[in-house]
């Protein structure tokens, strides 16, 4: 397995992990939005940047919901809150 290839299956594995504990913690929302960030620097690498473009977005929808859910730590805003 190359370099790259480790690469993307750590980010895309990090994403999953992530996103699956985002209600437990804000953090989770944060490292969420790291892990898309890597996915969309893994697309570009790999020269599929369609799929870097959309991590990219993923990313800063992310972080976005870990700045609203910073401001109110009590109540982590739900994922249909945010994108609607």
């Amino acid at each position: 397995m190359s370099a790259l290839s480790a690469f993307g299956l750590f980010a895309v594995t990090a994403m999953l992990v992530c996103y699956a504990l985002e209600d437990r913690s804000p953090w989770f929302i944060l490292a969420f939005a790291t892990s898309c960030a890597l996915g969309s620097v893994y697309g570009f690498l790999q020269g599929a940047w369609p799929f870097g473009v959309v991590e990219a977005i993923w990313a800063a929808v992310a972080a976005r919901r870990w700045r609203i859910s910073a401001s109110a730590p009590k109540q982590i805003p739900s994922r249909r809150e945010t994108m609607g």
